[in-house]
Formats: C-alpha cells, structure tokens, sequence
C-alpha cells in the first residue's frame, strides 16, 4: 500500500460524518471516501448478522476502492463486526470507534461512567468488557436511546423533538451522578450541547470523534501509512440512498457543497 492512498470511513449514516469531519482537521493531507448506508439507517435496532452482512458489504467497495485504512465510524458495527472485518481483510488496518474511548476513559480515571448508544451497542456489551481491561474499578451504567440516531437521521438535532428525547432518556436514575458519559453512536456528537445543557455542563460528555481521529493517527504513523507529500487531499462521499439531511449536515461539517454519489452496497 502506498501512503497516499485514502481512508475508508463508513457508518449507518450521518453520525459517521462527526468522525470524518475531525479526521480532516486533524489530518487535513489525508483522502478519503465516506459511505454512509442510508438506505438502512440506524443499524441500532438491527439484528447482529445483519449488521455484519452490510459491513462487510461495505468494507468490501472500500477495499476495492482501494483504501489503505478503513475506520468503522459506527458504534453498532464497531461492537458487532470489528473482529470479523479484521479476519475478513488482515492486510488493511481497520480502527473502531470503541476502543479510543475507553482508552480515554480509563486515562481519565472516571467515577462513575454513562453510556448511551443503540440497542445494539448496549446489547454486546462491548463497553464495559473493554473498560474492566483498563479500569476494574470504574463503574459503566448503559442506556439504550434507540429514538436518537432516527432524529439525527432526519434533522431534528436541537428542536424541541430532540430535547423531548432527550429528557425521557437522561432521567433515567441509573444516569444520576455520573461524573462522565460516552456518547456511544457517532450520531450523537451532534446532541452534545443539548446533552451537556441537560446536565447543567456538570457531566464531562465524552465526544468520539476527535480520540478517533488521534487514534488513526498514531495507526498510520506505525504503519508507515501516513501521507506526508502534501498532495491535495481528496473527499469522496457515497451514500445508499440519497438523503437531504446527509447533504445538509455534510455542507455544515465541511463547509460546502458535497458531491454526493448514490451506490447500493455491493452484493
């Protein structure tokens, strides 16, 4: 592989956008191409074999498109098809958007630690078995928000919809005293001020996107991927359907127009 090849980055969505957005700024030399799988957005809800199914579908045009790097910017598929795109495609590094976090959350040396992501994130488990590698002594509570990726999807981050959302779930006892929480889909960076003014800015909110970003940069520099010949960077954005709150949110993320290509997942 050669270091100027771009970066495949997928999720259900939009969420992913979150991550793609701080991988730019942060490494604003590197290209990439961006799938987000509108067509079955959120994957939240889905059942494991399915998830996997269109990961690997969508890792494959990625592997074709001729990646150097894919980083799975979804919590869902992150928790339910990282081990197997890692067996699927040993030779391609492959980041997911779990472990950074709980890296950074054990670095933290948190109290009492929230989580709210998707069904299918709380169903595996995968948070609080990666954090008790870290920290045994922290203490991970989880709720499942399943209504907040569908809002996201369809643009209603901060209206009264979200903030409605948003009440019902983070009122939940289990959520008191918390002296952190993991936003656990990269949907939900695009709540964040809503959750923190919820919280009354007491709660320090976790926000994947940018330890992602840092985590991918140290993964090319140890693999000698990292683009230093300051070409032009490149951004190419495919989704599985189109969608005008994915154009949206990508012209508020990057600040212009997108090209936005409209590819069904490969067989």
């Amino acid at each position: 592989m050669q270091n100027t090849q771009p970066i495949g980055i997928f999720d259900s969505g939009v969420g992913g956008l979150t991550v793609a957005s701080a991988i730019h700024r942060l490494l604003p030399q590197e290209s990439f191409i961006y799938f987000g799988d509108t067509r079955h957005a959120p994957y939240g809800d889905k059942s494991k074999s399915t998830i996997l199914d269109y990961s690997r579908r969508i890792s494959k045009f990625l592997v074709e498109s001729n990646c150097k790097a894919i980083v799975i910017a979804c919590n869902s598929a992150s928790a339910t098809a990282y081990t197997e795109l890692r067996e699927d495609w040993p030779q391609i590094p492959i980041l997911n958007v779990v472990d950074p976090v709980v890296r950074e959350v054990a670095r933290l040396k948190a109290r009492k630690v929230g989580l709210i992501a998707t069904r299918a994130t709380v169903r595996s488990e995968l948070y609080p078995k990666s954090l008790q590698q870290f920290d045994a002594q922290a203490l991970m509570v989880q709720k499942a928000t399943p209504l907040l990726a569908p809002l996201v999807e369809e643009g209603f981050a901060g209206t009264k919809v979200s903030r409605g959302a948003l009440e019902h779930y983070l009122q939940d006892p289990s959520l008191e005293d918390l002296s952190h929480l993991i936003l656990g889909c990269t949907h939900y960076p695009l709540l964040q001020k809503e959750i923190e003014d919820y919280f009354h800015q007491k709660v320090q909110v976790l926000n994947s996107a940018d330890l992602v970003a840092i985590a991918l940069q140290k993964m090319l520099e140890q693999k000698a991927l990292l683009n230093t010949h300051g070409l032009p960077a490149s951004m190419q954005f495919y989704v599985s359907e189109k969608t005008d709150a994915f154009r949206d949110t990508a012209k508020l993320f990057f600040g212009q127009e997108i090209d936005l290509q409209e590819r069904l997942l490969p067989a």
